[in-house]
């Protein structure tokens, strides 16, 4: 089959959903299908468009200083999508438009699908609903959610509308971030979600085309079956490690201040956390680190192989996000490494084996505290939990989530 990615969370980025279409990629090549990537992204030399082209990754037109240092964002859809027909225009004879997100890019692509008779697939991978909270001052949240409602629905039909409600639409920039999204998906012939409990979520919204939650899988390189699980001593250093973005929703501060109150009250506890990866709250964390003296290091953006290599040095992982999350590539990365998980929502047992994380009592900093210090007095659990999620290794090579894909693929008209 010949199969077209696009997305607006790719190049010029680091992430879960940068890290599942390289795998996912890989793989579909693997098994001889041809595969396009596009993507929204900053200005690049001649030189480096020509060797992303060699791997079949075309920047999409995408504006110049709007965006810079945070998401690239690609400039109008029907200026996307003529570029990408004058250009491309072998793209007329893909199978499988499989798209990654709901900005430019992925607007273009679904567009292009329909006008091309090419089946589409829409990948819903997060909560723009939360998004819009964390990354926009309180008082424009419903200005900044009218105007993204309002520019997406210029290129697709919002043929349903999200109501304030006391669910997860409380308000009135949350419930309009949520008909963005259920009206994107709904333009798509398929939807995949990485999780049930999203799929569930999408679909108390208004989620009417046929939809399926397969959960992402790491590259089969990360794989190893015969890894010796991790152990640990009280009078070790608890090595604990970070690799999401530093951005509201994921709640590194809370964590912070978990690491403080246990430093204060918990003097003979030993930790060094390593934080890699960068965000809106990256300045923040970074001052509050140096005025209350945590054992912390910042490492900001950095390639994946370096970053896998402090993962396997590490005892514990960590995903603090709440209600935000649909998957977190982060969890099976650890898991790849035998490295045990610490969590605080509930919805996020669903991704991983039983016995192989900890989950905080309430999603506070205090019971964040008591859960690390629990580490310290019980040692042995970190090698427990290390063993769980080794023995479950084998679930998450993305070779089974692309088999499944695969299939779902060939049954498209």
């Amino acid at each position: 089959m010949k199969i077209a990615f696009f997305s607006d969370c790719y190049l010029d980025l680091t992430g879960g959903i940068v890290t599942c279409i390289n795998a996912e990629k890989a793989e579909l090549e693997k098994l001889g299908h041809t595969v396009y990537v596009f993507s929204s992204a900053f200005p690049c030399s001649n030189s480096n468009k020509l060797k992303l082209a060699k791997d079949h990754i075309f920047p999409v037109p995408s504006c110049k200083f709007f965006g810079k240092g945070l998401t690239p964002i690609a400039r109008r859809p029907k200026i996307v999508e003529k570029y990408i027909l004058k250009n491309f225009p072998e793209i007329k004879d893909f199978d499988i438009f499989y798209i990654h997100y709901e900005a430019g890019c992925s607007i273009a692509g679904l567009r292009l699908a329909k006008n091309l008779k090419i089946s589409s697939i829409q990948v819903m991978h997060g909560r723009e609903d939360i998004s819009i909270d964390s990354l926009v001052p309180f008082g424009l949240r419903t200005v900044a959610a009218t105007l993204l409602n309002w520019s997406h629905s210029w290129y697709l039909p919002h043929k349903v509308k999200v109501k304030k409600d006391h669910y997860l639409a409380d308000t009135i920039s949350r419930a309009k971030m949520w008909t963005l999204m259920i009206n994107h998906a709904n333009y798509a012939d398929m939807v995949f979600t990485p999780s049930e409990h999203f799929l569930k979520k999408l679909q108390h919204y208004g989620l009417t085309k046929p939809a399926v939650a397969i959960h992402h899988g790491v590259s089969n390189s990360l794989i190893n079956k015969n890894i010796t699980p991790k152990s640990f001593s009280a009078d070790e250093t608890l090595n604990i490690i970070w690799h999401s973005r530093v951005a509201g929703g994921k709640n590194i501060m809370l964590f912070l201040e978990a690491l403080n109150i246990l430093q204060n009250q918990h003097q003979k506890t030993n930790y060094h956390f390593y934080v890699y990866g960068s965000g809106n709250e990256l300045g923040k964390a970074k001052r509050y680190v140096k005025k209350h003296q945590l054992k912390v290091t910042f490492y900001g953006d950095s390639k994946f192989d370096k970053i896998w290599q402090q993962i396997q040095k590490s005892h514990l992982d960590v995903l603090v996000s709440y209600n935000f999350d649909t998957f977190g590539m982060t969890l099976i990365e650890a898991q790849a490494a035998g490295v045990p998980n610490f969590i605080i929502d509930p919805d996020m047992k669903e991704i991983l084996p039983p016995e192989s994380y900890i989950i905080a009592k309430e999603p506070t900093s205090k019971q964040m505290a008591s859960a690390l210090l629990n580490i310290f007095d019980h040692p042995e659990i970190i090698n427990r939990m290390s063993k769980k999620a080794i023995a479950a290794i084998d679930e998450i090579d993305v070779s089974h989530k692309i088999q499944k894909v695969e299939k779902i693929m060939k049954t498209l008209p």
